[in-house]
């Protein structure tokens, strides 16, 4: 079976090298001592430590022992028995056992690791035990004590690498997830913008236009018979072009609307009904009620693209005569109310929203409200007018998207 080697961090390629140089060092002092103390046998020690160190390094320069489970095996079971032979030899060989028990802990599977640490421990003691004649408690604590050792330190490593797995995937996780959510958040912001854009386009430049076309064709009907008033109604549509194109670029700097300009609510509004009097065949009447207040510019203009709107389907679908304007501070709310004396309307049968057809007017109205906290109510009956009634908190804890 193979198996992926995980990717060297600083510190384990520093833990790797450090068992290296304990290994080495420690077959380096099993021949130097064998040496320095003259015993018998010291070319076969110094010989076989020799063979022994190179088997070992034959290991970590074989990409495949770390891939493989049965080629690092076949690399543990070699440098193995050329420990044996040392420790045949020699009985400082048996301080080897303790790098051993983590390489063996580390490459073998999880199960034959400790079983291959427990055979090694046993050679250990085995061989210590044959150099000093004797079996005391002193030859068996050593490895063994040294095998519990490696098994707890390489348990408790692989331990907090499952962890830190664990928690590297939780943050990829976490990522993506943010990731995604970020792109809902867009989405959404897409689709809001999108229907904010809808709401002002219907209540400046889609009223504009509906505006000139209207004038444009009065003065069509006016020719040849009046052409004073043919000149009138042209002029009116000229001046409306002009306000619908300040409206255009305000509404692409995304500034406030240029009614509002160094100026109230309440004058904007004045204008509002002065200019679709003049207009259309209307008399609108603006009413200013209770003690003014400053506005935030959201909820100016809010009551302003209202009226607008408002006016605009009086003009176009009511029929009426004539239209009142009023707006009312009550201290912690505002109030706008629309009344006209039209042919009216059934409000429980209003079709849905068709942008087609430029049906956005009260669904656009009722989305500013709703933006602001507000609420936005109509009555209106066949026959007897209507009466539309904006309510907006002058204080509210978050404006809704």
């Amino acid at each position: 079976m193979t198996t992926a080697a995980p990717a060297l961090t600083p510190t384990t390629r520093a833990l790797a090298w450090c068992l290296h140089l304990l290994v080495i060092g420690l077959l380096a002092l099993a021949a130097g001592r064998a040496v320095a103390d003259g015993r018998p046998h010291a070319g076969w020690i110094v010989a076989a430590s020799a063979v022994c160190a190179l088997v070992y390094a034959v290991g970590p320069a074989l990409p495949r022992v770390r891939r493989s489970r049965q080629a690092a095996a076949l690399w543990l079971a070699a440098v193995g028995a050329c420990w044996l032979v040392l420790l045949a030899l020699s009985p400082d060989a048996v301080w080897v056992a303790f790098p051993l028990y983590f390489l063996q802990l580390h490459l073998l599977p999880r199960r034959a690791g400790p079983v291959a640490v427990a055979v090694t421990a046993a050679a250990a003691v085995a061989g210590f035990a044959a150099h000093q004649h004797s079996l005391t408690p002193a030859v068996v604590i050593g490895p063994a004590l040294g095998a519990a050792v490696a098994v707890a330190v390489v348990r408790g490593y692989q331990a907090l690498y499952r962890e830190s797995e664990q928690r590297r995937r939780l943050i990829e996780e976490l990522t993506a997830t943010r990731a995604d959510l970020a792109a809902a958040q867009h989405t959404a912001g897409v689709l809001a913008e999108r229907d904010r854009l809808a709401r002002e386009i219907h209540d400046t430049l889609a009223q504009g236009l509906s505006s000139i076309q209207l004038l444009l064709r009065a003065a069509e009907r006016a020719l040849p018979q009046a052409p004073r008033s043919a000149a009138g109604y042209v002029d009116q549509a000229r001046q409306a072009a002009v306000d619908n194109l300040a409206e255009a670029r305000r509404f692409v700097a995304a500034l406030v609307p240029p009614t509002l300009e160094g100026t109230t609510l309440a004058d904007a509004l004045d204008r509002l009904c002065a200019t679709t009097s003049a207009r259309h065949r209307l008399t609108a009447r603006f009413h200013l009620a209770g003690d003014p207040a400053p506005l935030a510019t959201a909820h100016e203009v809010a009551l302003l693209r209202i009226a607008q709107s408002a006016l605009a389907n009086t003009v176009h679908h009511a029929g009426a005569t004539t239209a009142d304007v009023t707006l009312t501070h009550l201290g912690d709310h505002v109030a706008l109310d629309v009344v006209d004396d039209g042919r009216g309307f059934d409000p429980a049968r209003l079709p849905a929203p068709d942008p087609g057809s430029g049906g956005f007017g009260l669904a656009a109205m009722r989305a500013r409200a709703d933006a602001l906290g507000g609420t936005l109510t109509i009555e209106s009956a066949s026959g007897h007018g209507t009466a539309l009634a904006v309510r907006l908190p002058l204080t509210q804890p978050e404006a809704r998207p």
